[in-house]
Parts: C-alpha cells; sequence; structure tokens
C-alpha cells in the first residue's frame, strides 16, 4: 500500500511549483501513470522511494514515512530507470548484482551463488563474467532488474523502462516486469503497456487529472495532446 498525503514537490532552487498536493491511495499491483515530458510524473514516482521528498504533506509505503524512513522504504521499493546505465556501476554482470547483496548477505560465496541465481532466473546466468559494456541495451535493463530482484522488494517503481529499448527487447522487458510478484508502478509513454494496467494515472503540469480505468486513461490524455497539438500549445 502506497499512500500520498497531500504531498507537494516544488523546485529546490525557484520554489517553482512541480506537482501539485496529490492524495493517491495506490494498492493494486498494476498501476501505469501517462503524461507529457515535464508534466511531474517521474517526480510523483520518485516520491515514492524518497528519491524526492515532499516539501509539504507526506509519502507512505507500507506504513513507513519517506522522510522518516527513508532506508526502510528503499529496501521495500526496487527504482528501474529508464537507463539502465544510472544504476549499474561495477565491471561484469555477476559483480553488480553481488554489490546489490552486500548488506543482505555477509558470506562472500553465499552472496555470489544468489547473485549467480538471480541472473539465471532472468536469463542471464550465461553472461555473469561478461563485461556490462559488451551487453545489449535490453541485456543490461535485464541486469538492473536482476539486481532489483535479488533483494526482494514488494514494490518496483518502473520510470519508463523501454524508452531505450528496441522492439524486441521492449516487448520482453515490458511481459517480465508484468509478470514478476510484486506491485508495479510503471511511468510509461507507452500506451499500449499503459492500457494493460489495472488503473491508470494521468499526469498534466504537476496534478492528477484523471486516475481509474486503463482505456479511459489513454483515451483522455490522447484527447489532451491532440487539443494542445490542434491549438499549437507547447509543452
Amino acid at each position: 500500500m502506497i499512500e500520498f498525503k497531500a504531498a507537494v514537490v516544488t523546485a529546490p532552487d525557484s520554489g517553482v511549483p512541480i506537482l501539485d498536493a496529490t492524495t493517491l491511495t495506490l494498492s493494486e499491483e498494476r498501476i501505469s501513470v501517462i503524461g507529457a515530458n515535464g508534466s511531474g510524473k517521474s517526480t510523483l514516482a520518485r516520491l515514492i522511494n524518497g528519491l524526492v521528498l515532499p516539501v509539504s504533506g507526506s509519502v507512505e509505503v507500507e506504513g513507513l514515512d519517506t522522510m522518516r524512513d527513508g532506508a526502510k522504504v528503499r529496501q521495500k521499493v526496487g527504482y528501474l530507470f529508464t537507463d539502465p546505465s544510472a544504476q549499474l556501476i561495477m565491471p561484469t554482470a555477476i559483480e553488480d548484482v553481488t554489490l546489490s547483496l552486500r548488506r543482505t548477505i555477509r558470506n562472500r560465496d553465499e552472496r555470489t551463488a544468489a547473485a549467480l541465481r538471480a541472473l539465471t532466473d532472468i536469463g542471464l546466468g550465461q553472461k555473469a563474467d561478461v563485461s556490462v559494456n559488451a551487453l545489449s541495451g535490453g541485456q543490461r535493463q535485464l541486469l538492473a532488474i536482476a539486481g532489483l530482484l535479488a533483494v526482494a522488494p514488494s514494490i518496483i517503481v518502473a520510470d519508463e523502462p523501454t524508452t531505450l529499448l528496441d522492439l524486441r527487447w521492449r516487448a520482453h522487458v515490458g511481459a517480465l516486469l508484468r509478470s514478476l510478484p510484486v506491485q508495479l508502478i510503471e511511468v510509461t509513454h507507452d500506451l499500449d503497456s499503459a492500457a494493460r494496467a489495472e488503473r491508470t494515472i494521468v499526469i498534466d503540469r504537476g496534478a492528477v487529472v484523471f486516475d481509474g480505468d486503463p482505456a479511459e486513461a489513454v483515451h483522455m490524455y490522447r484527447d489532451l495532446m491532440y487539443g494542445r497539438a490542434s491549438q499549437g500549445v507547447d509543452e
């Protein structure tokens, strides 16, 4: 359960509003978030694991406040970035997953074995000792997911996880994320993927403008964008 309680975000230097007071209870297993670039959807996503903190109001994850209990929240919430390079920092695939396990498994051999299992489970077992830089974009995103799953989060926030992938990898990574036994919050420009969720939230200019049925949300968002385009309004 994720609860936004009148959470407000402003730009640190200027105080310009980025996300208006937002109150939401997110309990469904598959939730998508859509909106134009700069609308505030990534800010909403980053509030969930404390990458961004509200200037007023609060965000709670399974009863934990992101401001007071940030470290505990991040144990429960895995965050998947658009570009896996933002979270892959070790030279090889197995070293990167092993790093994710450093706090939960103290024994080195056990940690390595657990990392190899995580890679095998996601289809990268044969790439364990391969340089991260030698992996394809899709394989790097799988590696980033393996690193998250290794520490058993109950929630994954995926921030445009397939934007940089080709069509084949986009389908594979999207299907994999939807199959995981965790709560998935997916921020996406892929409206087909968004429509597969149980619930879709539309963000526009820092505010939630729709929250409900995915098909209705996509239709509303398209009408909003087409209307702006016809009026020559820049985003």
